[in-house]
């Protein structure tokens, strides 16, 4: 047939019959062929079906199967459902669309159930017994959410109480803001006024219940989508302890259970997914992890002398896995600034552990890891322990000024650990949680100001420049003027830290751990950790290498900002006030002092590199340029940075035996699951049969009645 245009054999009067493999198949009735297209609509497909088979439109359904699916009718209940099995079978030559009266409508809902297919919600009847123990069950979760200023320890706490609390209410709902701040649901029923919204408090920093609306008019009636509220890993938790009790618990036991006691239509392939998930949990891959990881630890320190690897284990299996390798612990105490980001990292190919990293900046403003550490959850309690495990990896004793979110205690550990240090926030942090406390009324536009208006407070190396800004955001709101003062702007604007970050305010740890890491299969801890290795191993080689290719005293990002201020530093006015202090005029005075490096507009002291007043001055008296930059963006640091290796560990891949622990199974890596229900057996090639065209008027063969050329 043409494109968007399908030969449909209409079928009425017959039965469906159940086979022994679960497919269904039609049998008896009377059949009539008709040319369906794209631009047909619903309603004149029924007129005409109507017609061709003498029976009222208002009585009749029509259902067809997908390609090589026959398992499930689909319904055509509107025109785009019309359109959307039309394009479906664009490359099949006949179509089979069955005539279904209302009452038998009901009848095959039946047959597919009994076939190992769920029913939908709206059509299953439940017993008083299975309706009162489904009550029993959601009772504690209808009190999950009880209202505004209701605390939570996290985000994910909050959204798993809301997960419980949609189920035992009985309603849809979808994520409107869903990040680590803030997070907004409202009911997916249009026109239903339900909504929530939780965000972290300014003053403790608590995940809170800030507004909601318990109002429903959509009648919180569970339909057939009610089966996206149990996501896979809903599912292992319910199931994970029958399954210790019953190993065979078998996933349409699993599907018919959570239907009669939670009111929730899954199907096969959700129940299988969730009950491998839980079966892999069970086994506790971090008892396979403690195995190996005890020979791992004394290989990095054989193979890579000056190293420290550090591995603590409990009782329970539970661990903490600490890794620092010689050669970027020397990179950064003689080739990095003093300057550190913390953050924590959940692997996108394996989000069972936290990774705590510690990572510097090197002279061209790239990443620079320094220390990652492997532990089950962030907690204070972890990275207490991961700051202890770096303090004592480090040889020289310098200030460091570290970077990271104001969350788990950071700022409070990061005091008891590293006494003389400095702690900002991270700009990315700060940027969100001012972004909570944003009305919702305010337009996009606003909103794109005032995180602009924040961003200068940040950026802004004067205590004048950071004042303005505040005042930019009081016109707008004094309250979230007041939140940002409450702030402490000495953690965050280059106005008042007493650190230096150099100009650079976020680390891309995330983005680069996980873009090392393949998402194609699931690694063992072991695996991720010697996947990093390998990668910091060529960052160095590759990087060591580019840097031999440099000529100028200063690296190419440095020199060429240099150069870039340089033209402007040309059309300055300097005079010169008394020894090594300078007048420049600008577009008002500034005061510069060669002996101490600094300059009043502070930019020179902020980045480490002289400002455009600086420069003039140095080009004025003709002093080289190089020795008054920061020794950080010269090119010599730079390769000292990059002058040690990371060795190999040639049988990291070998299969490991201790005395200290027992021997545990161990999974096969996992590939790419694909979509639909996982195939134990090959599918049957699909056999397709052309039907003859029957015309109902003269009884000949080829045509339809609609195009009959006989004289009837």
């Amino acid at each position: 047939m043409g494109r968007g245009k399908i030969l449909a054999i209409c079928q009425s009067g017959g039965g469906f019959v159940t086979n022994n493999d679960g497919t269904l198949s039609y049998s008896g009735g009377e059949a009539h062929a008709i040319d369906v297209d794209s631009e047909m609509s619903l309603y004149d497909l029924k007129s005409e079906i109507s017609s061709m088979f003498n029976i009222n439109a208002e009585l009749f359904s029509i259902k067809y199967f997908l390609p090589r699916n026959k398992r499930t009718l689909i319904t055509i209940s509107n025109d785009k459902d019309l359109r959307r099995m039309v394009n479906f079978n664009a490359n099949s030559d006949t179509t089979d669309i069955y005539i279904l009266k209302k009452a038998e409508n009901r009848i095959i809902r039946s047959v597919v159930a009994d076939s190992g297919m769920l029913t939908d919600a709206n059509t299953t009847s439940l017993d008083t017994l299975d309706e009162a123990k489904r009550r029993r069950l959601c009772t504690d979760w209808n009190s999950m959410i009880t209202g505004i200023g209701q605390v939570f320890s996290s985000p994910k706490a909050f959204r798993d109480a809301l997960h419980k609390y949609a189920i035992a209410n009985s309603f849809m709902y979808r994520f409107i803001k869903n990040d680590r701040s803030r997070v907004t649901a409202e009911c997916t029923i249009e026109g239903c006024p339900w909504r929530i919204h939780a965000s972290r408090s300014s003053a403790k920093q608590e995940f809170m219940i800030k507004k909601i609306n318990d109002t429903h008019t959509c009648g919180k009636e569970l339909s057939k989508e009610s089966r996206r509220l149990a996501s896979q890993r809903w599912v292992a938790s319910i199931i994970k302890d029958k399954l210790r009790e019953t190993p065979n618990y078998k996933p349409m036991d699993i599907a018919n259970d959570l239907q009669r006691e939670y009111g929730l239509s899954l199907n096969y392939s959700q129940a299988w997914r969730g009950k491998f998930i839980a079966k892999k949990e069970l086994h506790n891959s971090h008892e396979e992890a403690c195995n190996q990881l005890p020979w791992f630890c004394e290989r990095i320190i054989e193979t890579n002398p000056g190293s420290v690897a550090t591995l603590q284990t409990s009782d329970d299996s539970r661990f903490r896995f600490f890794v620092a390798f010689h050669a970027s612990l020397y990179g950064f105490e003689h080739g990095c600034r003093p300057l550190l980001f913390l953050d924590d990292l959940s692997l996108k190919a394996n989000k069972q552990w936290k990774f705590l990293v510690a990572t510097a900046v090197d002279g061209e403003n790239d990443i620079y890891p320094v220390a990652f550490s492997v532990v089950d959850s962030e907690t204070r309690e972890n990275w207490h322990w991961f700051l202890v495990q770096l303090k004592s990896a480090f040889t020289l004793s310098r200030v460091i000024t570290f970077v990271s979110s104001c969350q788990y205690g950071l700022e409070e550990e990061l005091s008891k650990v590293f006494e003389d240090s400095f702690h900002c926030y991270r700009e990315q942090c700060l940027i969100e949680n001012f972004m909570t406390e944003m009305e919702n009324t305010w337009t996009q536009e606003v909103k794109d100001k005032m995180v602009d208006h924040l961003r200068r407070a940040i950026y802004a190396c004067k205590v004048d420049e950071f004042n303005e800004s505040i005042e930019n955001i009081r016109i707008q709101s004094k309250e979230l003027a007041e939140w940002v003062l409450a702030m402490k702007p000495e953690s965050w604007s280059d106005a008042f830290i007493k650190g230096s970050r150099h100009g650079h305010y976020s680390s891309g740890a995330t983005e680069k751990f996980n873009s090392w890491i393949s998402t194609r299969y699931e690694p063992s801890v072991l695996q991720i950790i010697d996947i990093l290795r390998c990668k910091l191993m060529e960052l160095m080689f590759s990087r060591r290498e580019s840097s031999n290719t440099w000529t100028e005293a200063l690296v190419p990002s440095a020199n060429q900002k240099v150069q870039e201020e340089m033209i402007k530093a040309r059309s300055l006015g300097v005079i010169c006030s008394a020894g090594s202090v300078f007048e420049v005029s600008d577009e008002s005075t500034k005061i510069v002092n060669t002996e101490t490096r600094e300059c009043t507009c502070r930019r020179w002291q902020v980045t480490g590199l002289p400002c455009v007043h600086a420069l003039a001055v140095l080009e004025q008296t003709n002093q080289c340029i190089y020795d008054y930059c920061s020794k950080y963006f010269s090119t010599g640091c730079y390769r000292l940075a990059y002058s040690l290796s990371i060795n190999p560990i040639p049988d990291v891949g070998r299969p490991v035996c201790t005395n200290l622990f027992h021997a545990a199974s161990t999974w096969p890596p996992r590939t790419r699951r694909l979509a639909g229900r996982p195939k134990e057996k090959p599918v049957e090639p699909r056999i397709v049969i052309k039907r003859a065209v029957h015309c109902s008027k003269c009884q000949g063969l080829g045509h339809n009645k609609q195009t009959c050329k006989a004289q009837i």
